[in-house]
């Protein structure tokens, strides 16, 4: 039998040729070692010129395909492709691994780059966002990552000139990018007039922001800022794909082959011209298509240039035309022909490229190459040496002389390609196989003449092999058939007995029986190309689609031979073969085209090699030892194989409940309106649990510092006190806790549990709170732990198929590394107590040693020859010492990854293992406890777990002599043991040992009862024991019986003296309930028996339900069957008697409830409301009336199993499959009754049973195998605690309470401007896509411009009257914000804040932030928004003086510029401290700092109401999870706390933590207040102690200790309660709210610390309600913020208020209207109120009430007159000095859209919705009777302008038409000619010719909406559906004329004027309900 290991030889890579140019680009650079660095397939090379040496990194699964330099030079960043592409930086002089970054791009990463100092990577993905990425690459974290562009980028660069600002470029497109906090953000290049827009391929970016760019038309890009400055043209013929900045200045290289020299400011300096070189590839020959210039790289005065055809020149800039080749390989299409020479070290190939190159394998050089017609697919070299064979694609091959490369024959035979030919070993022949599935032979002697055809095979040729004598051939074939020939006729062989002899002269076949085992053992796959024999070494190298080098033993019989395997080829590898003298292998690469020569080194030099130095894996690319199985491995132990067959899989995870909960709510909305039990008073409290989990966990089992011990059970962590033999709970986990770990300080614990996103909490022995909760990265669930020996970091193991590895950093919650650990099971992971950075996990049939790079981890297999399977591992007393235990007893000894020797040191399994101060301590499956000499030379002693050596004070009995052994610990001078059978055991050092807890082994529990009258229970379960357990504070098990099979019931006598017991194979026992001896038994059925019960009273009788489904009666008595219960469809699941012993209620698996007669067992029907009432002995029923709010809303995933009633009747406790016990109040009418809930069985809870006086209530889970003790409290004796239940499934139907403001700000629809749509219902085409009529001149062919000088025409006159003549016009150059009147309360809160001491105040409208001086009313602006804020926050920590956090609406969450965004901003400086784009897709609803300031909570308006805390110095998202279900309005941390926040909002108030990473979160609970109910909760304060005040929609405040509601101060405001503000100072609380101002309320209360006294302030607003949305408190005064946009100041003593700011209340504010000759305006808008505003004085003057909403506003050209246009048709004219009404009218019922006076202010024009335009005659006095209107408007009227004399008005419409009209007899003016002539008085139309150029490309869905020309007539502003203010030159009748845009506005601008003199432009806001008045900067002279 051949040897089934791997070979001892190995290979090593010495070099490979060729260099990655194809589709990359700027991969080619020189190290500060003057070495090169560049890639060629998955290899990273360093090649050093001077001594012709290679370095290879080998870190990459696939091919690389982009590469950066580090700016020191010494670090290379390279990325891959692949469906999970990494980047690895690496070291270029050792070529190991600095770091990992991985878990972010998919599909590959297309370009990388470093920053100025080195500290981040830039990285950009090929999947289809191009998503951009920035790294720590140090720490393997990403700090920002934003999708890049929808199309390819081509590169990517910092500016290395200012910080932060990267610059990317690719089809058709540039792209300026700022980094701040986590957000990158970009800017478009604008190409605009200076040159066409392309595809930009390389850039550079140089001082003063300019960046040069290479276009594809071989032009060069210079940028300024984000504008194309200049070209420089034709810098190169074509595409230029390279550009390399130095000191000197630039390099570019391009497509025409040439590579140029520019200084730094981009003027030329020289060429090169690698065409003219006589060098290199393509120089030659007629398909040449020209040299490519992929990559350059200029350093000093040397310059490297890497081409498209694989190669690299070197060239020296003073010698310039003499480029130096220095590297080149195949290029263009596969590699497939491969040929070795016989007699010397030369290998041929031939390419697709059609060229066959000789290279020299000791020289590592091409020698000789030679261009052929064709591709060449096969090459072989003659016996002699002479000849050398080509095999075309075309069917034809070619021979060659070896010596100068002229040709022999051209022969062509065929048509379709030739696979293989092969020269016979004596010279004589030559085959030849093609793939027209035949082998033709040709005779060399007579000049190759065919004589012989081989034509067997029915698919195409693939191998062949001659024999020794040249008389046989074998082939292969893509049929996977292999053929026998003689030769040279070319028969066929069929009679294999001739063929037994036959020696082969080489071995290239992948078919026959000596490389069976080059297949895998169950694949069919047809994938390994190439193998060849080495017959003197007896190995075999193969090459495969994968591009895996395996070299295996020769021959290999048995499939799935083991091999040693090397990766460097990242696709499939075509050819392999040996030298000639065996001492290479070369491998060649099909994609990749590079050879690779890999050194062979035979065992007897790798021995001494190992003594030098145990070089990294990577470097040697020592294999990994194969995948397979080996022969030789031992029968697994039972137990283990047990384990690894244990998946933990559950069908529904505790995760998944509340999306459950959701599908099933639709159902049970009915349900949930009708009034539903409440919840019982009294609750549980977890007491004892008799369990521990040995069976599938190991090394569980600690000493805490106190010297209590810790281990876990089911899903709870248990502290076990032995002195007091009390036991304390960690109850966060909600499934199987599955592993445990101690920090090494013994005071914290790490634990990690089951689950579909499985966690790990870390939390503290003594008070038992979570520290930190890790989750994200496992799947399935957590199977081993360790701490670090300093305790900062976790490692740790997940359940997932590939065993993923985590390092932590667990107190921030933050994954470090992370890597797949193995495909088989992994049992322990141990970080190196001496160097935290390495680690090594054990498992099945594995022994890994790893350490961390980056965010990855490099692991390497030990090599141990045979592969065992390790059980447990600990390191020894140096870095490099390892002892690992295995599953046959021994203990191996490791030094750095080898194996030194092992120690025999049990029978069976060691599974826990301990290393001491000085030796170690093992345990095994023997039940053995052995103490070790540090060396493992000598056992010192060992220690039987045995019956015998049981001291007295053990708290139970050991249930078998030698337990397996699966945990130790040492500590307090003892030895702590816990066994597979659940016990754990304290060993003395002098040998007796306790037994301190045990509970039931594998197997299900699920029999349970009670005893009648004393503190005990018994149990009985699948493990095959029966047990008596003591409830008393003892807490011991009494008794054990072993029973011959495993039970499911069991039950007491009434009197307590037997105990029955059923079990699974249908058979039952009494015994004697104390000494658990037999007293009787039978076995009557076959299936389990389910329920067994005693009757009431005496016991007569006894009920034995099966699975059969049947009851069955006997008298116990008698011993005899009396009756049998029959009708059940499904077998029984639960029985009940009545009082009087006659009556059996029974239960079955199909939910039938079913009722019997006793003893006979006649089948009775009873209607419900008998049952009832009914007196019924016991209650463990699950079905009836009674119980039917039992069911949760979920119940098609779980069952009911079990139910007890207590017995005073009052509380019925239940058990569910999802691990839940709960308390309901008995009877359980109605469904989904509210409950108690509490967790502590993992999976499902098998039984429940109260003791006989209702103290205790006792349980057993299935899976979990535990006994768990809860202790009953009675209403009013619990304190608050932790762990309490949660009330209920369904929310409660209570609607929370209503109001019409709390709604409306619930419901709002957030629209982001970019997707805002038309305000008006506009119809028809707009006016940049319509087609234009000719005007007269062109009509008449006129051409415009060539009119003679003087013309007897009329001039053209002026557009537009001018005010200012006279004075030199001057053009508007810019707008600057001056002013904003407006404030968002409508719908946000808490958003006005005092800075500086109260100087300024803060607050938001808009998307602007404004900062308004009190004592100047200055205003200053934050404008960096791109859309509406909703949120504001300060921060008030004194180490961030007026830092401010605003959040704003947003799109989709994908991080990409229309996300929804945080900005962390100084409010003096207005600069931008971080921006922090989220997740929350919809928009940031609450922001919050924490008590020192570093934190910021932020709040989403996504579905899920995410929650998220980040750092937000750095950008970095620290926690984030979904908060609520429904809208949450507030979340604010405690004002002492980094980690304790509250959020509130619809129906909820919830308490989180922040621990680690996690966010944990409690429900507040109302229990104890009677009549308190859940209502809507709108704001939040705080006081000490713990102390939380939440606000209602009712008006009440609850007040919250800790969780829990301890008052309610009822009705504080009489509505809604909607912002409160706690002062840090003194600690005061001020509340806002809704109410009407009466003599002793207000709308605002300041209360004291306590909330209990309280003083009302009136706001002297004189509305009917006042409504405060935000408060703040400062020095004595109170700053109010109002719904009705009003920010007022309250002085605390006097309570006088002062207005500081007003704005409109509701929108849109339609009408504007500016005085003639003053800086004031009008505004009229939606609210009702027209408001005049004077700019000069920052205020308000006045305002008026009108009553309804007002449209539009005008002044008269005196002044002296105001005309208003109402919502409801009616207008109205006042009197500006006395604001009397002058004279109004309705003539109309739809509303007003603009209202003007003619400039002789004679007419007033009215234009409405009814498509017209009314004209009134102003001096036939106030009763306004209409003259005349206007007929056949299109559409509705939007904008109306006179003309300067009064006698024309232009109308726009709704329509996009634009019509004129005599006034005042409303005929429409059509003659063109007259409209060209008139002189507009203004103009405010957006449609016409004169303005097409404001229409933009991109108002498909929304429109310009209003516009004003400027009285100079040089501009026009527009307002838009988008927000934006654009200012345009007048006339712009160029369609998409050039402008400047002003960001500001929410969606919908309605209005926009200039004022007099053209000094400011207001502009008004249709969403935001604000005005902005911008200072128009002029042009100067």
């Amino acid at each position: 039998m051949a040897d089934r290991t791997a070979p001892n030889c190995h290979l090593r890579l010495e070099w490979v040729y060729g260099y990655r140019g194809h589709q990359c680009r700027n991969n080619l650079y020189y190290t500060a070692a003057k070495e090169i660095v560049y890639f060629v397939a998955g290899v990273g090379v360093v090649y050093n010129t001077r001594e012709h040496k290679q370095k290879f990194y080998l870190g990459h699964n696939d091919d690389i395909i982009s590469l950066a330099l580090h700016p020191e030079r010494v670090l290379v960043a390279t990325g891959q492709v692949g469906k999970e592409p990494y980047i690895c930086v690496w070291d270029s002089y050792t070529v190991q691994t600095v770091s990992i970054l991985k878990d972010t791009h998919t599909h590959g990463i297309a370009c990388l780059a470093f920053d100025l100092d080195g500290q981040c990577l830039v990285s950009v993905g090929l999947d289809s966002k191009n998503t951009i990425c920035v790294w720590d690459w140090r720490r393997g974290k990403v700090l920002a990552a934003a999708p890049g562009h929808t199309d390819r980028i081509f590169d990517i660069s910092w500016d290395l000139y200012q910080p932060s600002k990267l610059v990317s470029c690719g089809v058709k497109h540039i792209k300026f990018w700022s980094l701040c906090g986590n957000a990158l953000t970009p800017k478009r290049g604008v190409f605009g007039k200076t040159g066409d827009l392309q595809t930009i391929l390389c850039l550079a970016c140089a001082r003063d922001e300019v960046t040069y760019s290479g276009a594809l038309n071989g032009d060069i890009y210079v940028w300024k800022g984000i504008n194309l400055i200049r070209t420089v043209q034709g810098a190169h013929g074509s595409g230029i794909f390279s550009m390399n900045a130095c000191e000197e200045g630039f390099a570019t290289g391009g497509r025409d082959g040439c590579v140029r020299l520019w200084d730094l400011n981009f003027k030329p300096i020289t060429v090169i011209d690698l065409r003219e070189t006589d060098q290199g590839y393509k120089a030659r020959g007629e398909n040449s298509g020209g040299l490519s210039v992929r990559s350059v790289c200029w350093r000093g005065d040397h310059i490297l240039v890497g081409t498209q055809d694989s190669e690299i020149f070197e060239v020296v800039v003073h010698d310039r035309t003499k480029p130096f080749l220095i590297m080149q390989g195949h290029c263009e299409g596969e590699l497939w022909a491969l040929a070795v020479h016989p007699t010397k070290p030369l290998a041929m190939t031939g390419s697709d490229d059609r060229s066959v190159r000789i290279w020299s394998l000791i020289d590592h050089a091409l020698i000789a190459r030679c261009n052929m017609e064709e591709p060449i697919r096969c090459a072989a070299v003659s016996t002699d040496g002479i000849h050398l064979a080509l095999g075309m694609k075309d069917g034809s091959f070619t021979v060659l002389r070896v010596r100068d490369m002229t040709e022999v024959v051209h022969i062509k035979d065929r048509k379709e390609a030739i696979h293989e030919l092969k020269y016979s070993p004596d010279g004589a022949h030559l085959a030849v196989g093609s793939n027209d599935n035949s082998v033709d032979i040709y005779g060399v002697v007579q000049r190759y003449k065919k004589v012989g055809e081989c034509i067997g095979s029915t698919s195409f040729i693939t191998h062949m092999d001659w024999s020794t004598d040249s008389k046989y051939l074998q082939t292969n074939d893509g049929n996977r058939k292999r053929l026998f020939y003689r030769m040279p006729s070319g028969k066929e062989v069929t009679n294999r007995e001739e063929l037994k002899l036959v020696q082969w002269s080489s071995w290239t076949c992948v078919l026959g029986p000596e490389v069976n085992g080059i297949w895998p053992k169950y694949s069919e796959i047809n994938d390994i190309n190439s193998v060849d024999a080495n017959f003197n070494n007896q190995v075999l190298v193969t090459a495969d689609d994968y591009g895996l080098v395996k070299l295996l033993r020769y021959p290999c019989v048995r499939k799935g031979a083991k091999f040693k395997k090397y990766l460097g080829h990242s696709a499939h590898i075509t050819n392999a073969r040996w030298s000639h003298d065996y001492q290479w292998v070369i491998t060649i690469g099909g994609a990749d085209h590079s050879v690779f020569q890999w050194k062979f080194v035979t065992d007897r030099k790798s021995k001494e090699a190992l003594h030098i130095a145990p070089q990294e894996t990577l470097g040697d690319s020592n294999s990994e030892e194969s995948d397979s199985d080996q022969s030789d491995v031992p029968e697994m132990d039972s137990e283990i194989e047990q384990e690894t067959h244990l998946t933990y899989r559950r069908q529904i995870y505790k995760e998944d409940l509340p999306q459950l909960k959701e599908l099933s709510k639709e159902k049970h909305r009915a349900v949930a309106m009708k009034k539903r039990e409440r919840a019982p008073g009294s609750g549980l409290k977890l007491h004892f649990i008799h369990g521990y989990r040995g069976y599938d966990c190991r090394n569980n089992l600690f000493y805490t510092q106190t010297g209590e011990m810790v281990y876990h059970v089911a899903a709870v962590g248990v502290v076990y006190n032995r002195q007091q033999n009390t036991q304390r709970f960690y109850m966060g986990h909600d499934d199987d806790i599955l592993c445990l770990a101690i920090h090494p300080l013994k005071d914290y614990v790490a634990t990690g549990q089951v689950g579909r996103d499985s966690s790990i909490h870390v939390w503290d022995t003594e008070v038992m709170t979570p520290l930190s909760v890790l989750k994200g990265f496992h799947q399935l669930g957590v199977c081993a732990l360790d701490f670090s020996a300093d305790g900062k970091r976790l490692a740790s193991v997940g359940l997932d198929d590939n065993h993923t590895i985590v390092l932590w950093d667990w107190r921030k919650g933050e994954k470090l590394s992370a890597i797949r650990g193995s495909k088989d099971k992994i049992f322990v992971i141990k970080v190196n107590p001496y160097c935290p950075d390495k680690l090594i996990t054990a498992g099945i049939k594995h022994m890994k040693f790893w350490h961390k790079t980056g965010g990855g981890l490099i692991g390497r297999k030990g090599n141990m020859g045979k592969t065992e399977t390790m059980m447990c591992a600990v390191y020894g007393w140096t870095e490099e010492m390892v002892f690992s235990g295995t599953c046959t007893g021994d203990i191996c000894i490791w030094r750095d990854m080898f194996l030194v020797k092992t120690v025999k040191a049990h029978d069976g399994p060691v599974f826990s293992m301990h290393a001491l101060e000085k030796g170690f301590v093992t345990g095994g499956k023997d039940g053995i406890v052995a103490l070790w000499d540090n060396t493992f030379e000598r056992c010192l002693k060992t220690y039987a777990i045995k019956r015998a050596v049981l001291a007295p004070g053990s708290k139970g009995l050991l249930l078998e002599d030698n337990p397996s052994i699966r945990a130790i610990s040492l500590g307090h001078g003892y030895i702590l043991v816990g066994t597979k059978n659940g016990e754990i055991l304290e060993v003395d050092k002098s040998g007796p040992i306790t037994l301190l807890v045990q509970g039931h082994m594998e197997g299900e529990v699920w029999g349970l009862a009670t005893h009648p009258h004393l503190p005990l229970c018994a149990t009985v379960s699948d493990d095959k024991t029966l047990r008596i357990w003591d409830l008393s504070p003892s807490h011991c098990m009494l008794a054990v019986r072993k029973l011959k099979k495993g039970g499911r019931c069991c039950c007491f006598s009434p009197e307590g003296k037997a105990l029955a017991v059923g079990l699974n194979d249908g058979s039952f026992l009494i015994v004697n309930a104390d000494t658990l001896e037999d007293l009787v038994s039978f076995h009557h059925r076959k299936d389990i028996i389910s329920d067994i019960r005693f009757s009431p009273g005496a016991g007569k009788y006894l009920a034995v339900a099966s699975g059969d489904s049947f009851v069955d009666i006997y008298n116990v008595m008698s011993s005899k069957r009396v009756g049998v219960c029959k009708g059940s469809l499904i077998y029984i699941t639960h029985l009940d008697w009545d009082k009087r012993g006659k009556l059996l209620q029974v239960n079955t698996g199909a939910k039938e409830q079913l009722f019997f007669e006793a003893p006979r067992g006649k089948k009775q029907t009873i209607p419900a409301t008998e049952v009832e009432k009914i007196d019924w002995s016991t209650w463990t029923c699950v079905l009836g009336t009674s119980c039917e709010g039992i069911w949760p809303v979920v119940s098609e995933v779980t069952e009911v199993t079990a139910a007890c009633l207590s017995n005073d009747r009052k509380v019925l406790a239940t058990g569910d499959d999802l691990g839940y016990v709960k308390l309901f109040r008995y009877p359980v009418k109605g469904k989904y009754a509210k409950f108690k809930r509490y967790v502590a069985h993992s999976t499902h809870v098998t039984n429940v049973r109260w003791t006989h006086d209702d103290g205790l209530l006792v349980t057993v889970g299935g899976g979990d195998t535990c006994l768990m003790i809860w202790t009953h409290e009675a209403e009013g004796h619990r304190e608050a605690r932790h762990c309490d239940s949660e009330e209920s499934d369904i929310e409660s139907e209570d609607d929370g309470g209503y109001d019409s403001d709390v709604t409306r700000e619930n419901e709002i629809n957030y629209t982001i401007k970019a997707l805002s749509t038309n305000m008006r219902p506009m119809t028809g085409v707009k006016p940049h896509l319509q087609l234009k009529e000719p005007s007269v001149d062109e009509r008449q062919g006129v051409v415009r411009g060539s009119r003679p000088p003087v013309s007897r025409a009329l001039p053209q006159p002026e557009k537009l009257q001018t005010n200012n003549v006279g004075k030199k016009k001057r053009p508007i150059e810019d707008l600057v914000l001056d002013l904003v009147f407006g404030y968002r309360g409508n719908d946000c809160r808490n958003n006005v804040h005092y800075l500086n001491e109260g100087a300024d105040i803060i607050y938001h409208t808009a998307s602007v932030g404004i900062v308004l001086n009190l004592t100047t009313a200055c205003q200053s602006f934050y404008i960096e928004h791109s859309d509406d804020i909703l949120c504001l926050t300060i921060n008030q920590h004194p180490k961030f003086p007026n830092v401010v956090a605003t959040g704003q609406v947003g799109d989709t969450g994908d991080m990409s510029a229309t996300s929804p965004s945080i900005h962390v901003w100084d409010a003096m400086n207005k600069q931008t401290l971080s921006v922090l784009r989220c997740f929350h897709s919809r928009g940031v609803c609450s922001v919050s700092f924490s008590a020192t300031g570093k934190l910021l909570l932020s709040v989403g308006l996504d579905p899920e109401h995410t929650i998220t805390i980040w750092k937000w110095q750095e950008g970095a998202n620290v926690a984030s999870r979904s908060g609520h279900i429904q809208r949450i309005f507030v979340a604010e941390f405690r004002p002492d706390s980094d980690t304790q926040f509250v959020s509130v909002g619809v129906k909820h108030v919830r308490f989180w933590t922040l621990a680690g990473r996690a966010l944990l979160s409690k429900k507040g609970m109302m229990s104890n207040i009677e009549d308190a109910r859940m209502q809507t909760m709108l704001s939040v304060a705080f006081g000490a102690n713990n102390l939380t005040f939440t606000g209602t929609i009712s008006g009440d405040v609850c007040v919250w200790k800790e969780h829990i509601l301890v008052r309610v101060v009822a009705k504080a405001h009489t509505g809604p309660v909607f912002t409160m503000y706690t002062t840090l100072r003194d600690g005061l609380i001020v509340t806002g709210g809704k109410e009407r101002p009466s003599k002793e309320g207000g709308a605002l209360k300041l209360w004291d610390q306590e909330l209990k006294r309280c003083r009302a302030f009136r706001l002297e607003t004189g509305q009917i309600i006042d409504c405060v949305r935000s408060v703040c408190r400062g020095k004595g005064k109170i700053l109010v913020g109002t719904k009705n946009a009003e920010i007022i100041e309250v002085g605390e003593k006097n309570a006088a208020c002062n207005i500081l700011v007003n704005g409109h209340m509701d929108g849109p504010i339609w009408g504007v209207g500016t005085h003639p000759t003053r800086d004031v305006f009008l505004s009229a808008a939606e609210d009702g109120t027209v408001r005049l505003w004077d700019i000069p004085e920052k205020k308000m003057l006045n305002k008026v009430n009108l009553g309804h909403p007002a449209r539009t506003v005008a002044y008269s050209p005196e002044g002296d007159m105001v005309a208003i246009g109402m919502k409801n048709g009616e207008f109205i004219i006042l009197l500006v000095t006395s604001l009397k009404i002058w004279g109004k009218k309705r003539d109309r019922h739809s509303p007003i859209q603009d209202i003007r006076f003619s400039p002789d202010s004679r007419y007033l024009a009215v234009g409405s919705s009814e498509s017209a335009v009314d004209f009134y005659d102003l001096t036939l006095g106030p009763q306004l009777n209409r003259i005349n209107c206007c007929r056949d408007i299109p559409s509705f009227v939007m904008q109306m302008d006179f003309s300067a004399d009064s006698c024309y008005v232009q109308i726009s419409t709704g329509a996009y038409k634009r019509l004129v009209y005599e006034v005042p007899s409303g005929k429409q003016a059509t003659e063109q000619a007259v409209i060209d002539r008139i002189t507009w008085a203004t103009w405010t139309s957006v449609l016409g010719d004169e303005v097409v150029g404001i229409w933009s490309r991109n108002t498909d869905k929304a429109d310009v909406t209003c516009a004003c020309v400027s009285h100079s007539g040089l501009n026009i502003v527009t307002g838009d559906d988008f927000g934006m203010v654009k200012l345009f030159d007048f006339p712009c009748p160029e369609k998409f004329a050039k402008h400047k845009r002003f960001l500001g506005h929410s969606a919908h601008l309605t209005n926009i004027r200039f004022t007099s003199g053209d000094r400011f432009v207001i502009s008004a806001g249709g969403d935001d309900r604000s005005l902005f008045v911008w200072r128009c900067v002029h042009a100067p002279h």
